[in-house]
């Protein structure tokens, strides 16, 4: 086994809103080196950092939108987020929770503060990523995977060290929640003050780390401050991650998914036909109903 080292350190830029609800850091897809490409097959993270959002009666949010091609991956921190889909899915997550939606072939949805949330206001927290879907999955029907925190298996660290919510993929012999279409890794990492974390992924995998809270030091020596992303190059399998304090770390690795990428907006496909194509669709109604 050969070590894998890191090859950036990525600063949260300037935040922007999605809708009226989600204030966001973007760092995939952004300037080199962290395109969709690189990154395959995460081609989306924007991450929503601890932001105080006052009691409001009026629903913050996105409203109806389509996708097309991939898949969105919700989870949430801090908050409450409501989501309804014109193929019946939806629900609420919480804290811990996970909202897994195939968009594939086709979808309308929206996602706003949770109602009860919106009322009294608090701290909101959230990731979405998406998730490239290979050529031949992206005309398949949309499914839905509401998968709430009880339901995420943790790996106990030993010495109370803190616990690796195995989200999909597998970490150590603790099995993810989710279904996916290619390999990948997904986990909520919480360590205590002090505690290193092995991680080993094949070499080609595309890996990157998240830091939720709390700040760490990558090979015992690179330290990646809160709010922070740090890219792996693709050098070896083996790393460790190490809490300074204590933290919260977002990991991601997966196979890469070698297809050419052709996106617009809402729709990821493999070529500008099928961009075209999934325009069209939209405009004809062919993605479902969904009321605003």
């Amino acid at each position: 086994m050969t070590q894998r080292t890191l090859e950036a350190i990525i600063a949260p830029r300037a935040p922007h809103y999605v809708g009226d609800g989600f204030r966001v850091h973007n760092f995939i897809p952004s300037t080199q080196p962290l395109s969709m490409r690189r990154m395959s097959p995460f081609i989306l993270l924007d991450y929503n950092a601890p932001f105080y959002f006052p009691p409001s009666d009026q629903l913050r949010g996105v409203g109806v939108h389509p996708h097309r091609g991939f898949e969105t991956v919700t989870i949430a921190y801090k908050g409450r987020v409501a989501h309804r889909d014109s193929s019946g899915g939806g629900g609420i997550i919480g804290e811990g929770d996970v909202q897994w939606m195939t968009a594939a072939s086709g979808i309308l949805h929206k996602e706003y503060h949770e109602e009860n949330f919106s009322k009294t206001g608090g701290l909101f927290q959230m990731v979405q990523l998406w998730v490239n879907l290979p050529a031949r999955y992206k005309m398949s029907a949309p499914k839905y995977q509401a998968i709430a925190q009880h339901q995420i298996n943790g790996y106990q660290l030993p010495n109370n060290g803190g616990t690796v919510a195995v989200i999909a993929g597998q970490y150590a012999d603790v099995q993810g929640a989710a279904t996916t279409f290619t390999p990948m890794h997904l986990y909520n990492a919480h360590l205590k003050a002090g505690t290193v974390l092995p991680l080993s992924f094949p070499s080609h995998y595309n890996t990157a780390l998240l830091v939720v809270a709390g700040n760490i030091r990558i090979n015992g020596s690179e330290n990646v401050p809160t709010n922070h992303f740090a890219l792996l190059r693709n050098d070896g399998e083996d790393f460790s991650v190490t809490a300074n304090d204590d933290a919260l770390v977002l990991v991601l690795s997966g196979e890469p998914i070698d297809e050419p990428i052709a996106a617009q907006g809402p729709f990821v496909m493999n070529t500008p036909e099928e961009l075209a194509q999934a325009r069209r669709d939209f405009a004809m109604g062919k993605f479902g109903q969904l009321d605003d």
